[in-house]
């Protein structure tokens, strides 16, 4: 069954995974310069991007776009918001735009794990044993031990500046079902007490003599939101809400009816087109969480990651305009496929500027654009929170208010 024709009204979110639009006035406190800026430094860089529909649609209208030309009409409502929750992370920006601010950030090891804990994971996981344990480029860190890795079947370790523990193997050695069991078990472990936001599996072959991280196979075993969201609240109201790439993995299934995994930036558009168009088989896509077989609303939910993982992350501001471009050239028929009832949102969950030391996210501001064939653009400036799309997204769907939404608001007055 493709979606239903009961539906009424859909709202999609396209996060644009790390492209921050410039540095939050608190970014010297997460190890930032207020330099950082990833959509204009990357833009520099390349000398221009050819970005027409983002421009179109309002981008080089916010406040501190100031390296694109604004446009004479945007197409969408257009405005920048601060990040509220502690961190500069995936869950913790994803989660924002949800509606959940989270007031205690996530614990960081940038010199490594300590002893204890990966003593625990090595029993646990009667891996034998284990390469790296530091802070490192995941490219970097598989060239480095990949030798080792292949010699012994011991995973590599590594993390970063923010909070994730992530197991790295080369599947032609240690099979893909093993990195997963390690994975769940090193999540149970990280729930005790060290309080760590997302285990990763990151899969590796070597093909053509290159070693190549497989990411259609990468699976991100995060923290179970601590409180609703408002995709809680859409199906609590009957409706249905979608995920698209990495969505289900960073909610830990929480709110999430349907979901499907992408191999990149490419599927991912490519299935988010799908399903504005009303040609996904959603019967095949459950996902086991409580939802109504019939529904009157939509949420879909969509995380690009290229720009994040592949580029943001290397270094690699070529790559990440290229990126950009491919999303900016897919975009035309997307409008075309969002109707009067619709509303699209196109975002970002951090930074992670490219032309910056380190290969961390940086602390920024991200953008909004909304748009509908139905709604007049206008200005919506610079907004106190992420979760001002979650708040969109319930007045849109037409499902009120939710708990967490309140007590969301609350904490954003007392910062």
């Amino acid at each position: 069954m493709s979606r239903n024709s009961s539906i009424k009204r859909r709202v999609c979110v396209i996060v644009i995974d790390a492209m921050g639009i410039g540095a939050l006035p608190d970014a010297p406190q997460y190890n930032d310069t207020m330099d950082c800026n990833t959509f204009c430094n990357v833009y520099r860089h390349n000398n221009g991007l050819r970005v027409p529909n983002l421009r179109r649609l309002g981008l080089g209208n916010i406040a501190g776009v100031d390296c694109l030309e604004p446009a004479p009409k945007p197409q969408a409502s257009f405005g920048r918001m601060m990040e509220v929750s502690h961190g500069k992370d995936t869950t913790t920006g994803h989660w924002e735009i949800a509606g959940l601010i989270l007031d205690e950030p996530f614990q960081v090891f940038p010199h490594g794990f300590p002893k204890t804990l990966m003593d625990e994971f090595v029993s646990m996981t009667k891996c034998g044993g284990y390469f790296g344990n530091c802070a490192a480029s995941g490219t970097a860190i598989i060239d480095e031990f990949n030798a080792d890795h292949v010699a012994t079947q011991h995973p590599i370790i590594y993390t970063s500046a923010d909070s994730v523990f992530q197991i790295a193997v080369n599947t032609d050695v240690v099979p893909l079902p093993t990195l997963y069991r390690w994975c769940e078990q090193a999540r149970e472990l990280l729930l005790r007490e060290w309080n760590v936001s997302r285990v990763i599996a990151r899969p590796y072959r070597e093909i053509d003599g290159q070693l190549q991280r497989q990411s259609g196979d990468r699976r991100d075993y995060a923290v179970v939101p601590h409180m609703p969201t408002v995709m809680n609240h859409i199906l609590d109201a009957g409706g249905h809400v979608l995920g698209i790439g990495k969505i289900v993995d960073i909610f830990v299934s929480s709110g999430v009816s349907h979901a499907v995994h992408t191999a990149g930036n490419h599927d991912g558009l490519d299935q988010t087109l799908a399903a504005l168009r009303g040609e996904l088989k959603f019967d095949s896509l459950k996902t086991g969480q409580a939802c109504a077989d019939e529904a009157d609303s939509e949420f879909i939910f969509t995380n690009l990651v290229d720009t994040d993982a592949l580029y943001g992350h290397r270094n690699d501001p070529a790559g990440f305009g290229r990126a950009v471009e491919e999303i900016d050239a897919f975009l035309p028929r997307m409008l075309e496929a969002v109707g009067d009832d619709d509303l699209l949102i196109i975002t970002a969950d951090h930074g992670c500027d490219p032309t910056m030391p380190g290969t961390d996210h940086t602390r920024e501001y991200a953008p909004v654009l909304c748009y509908s064939p139905s709604l007049e653009p206008i200005d919506l400036g610079s907004l106190s929170s992420f979760s001002y799309i979650a708040d969109t997204i319930a007045d849109w769907l037409r499902v009120g208010s939710w708990p967490s939404r309140k007590a969301g608001l609350a904490r954003q007055e007392s910062h």
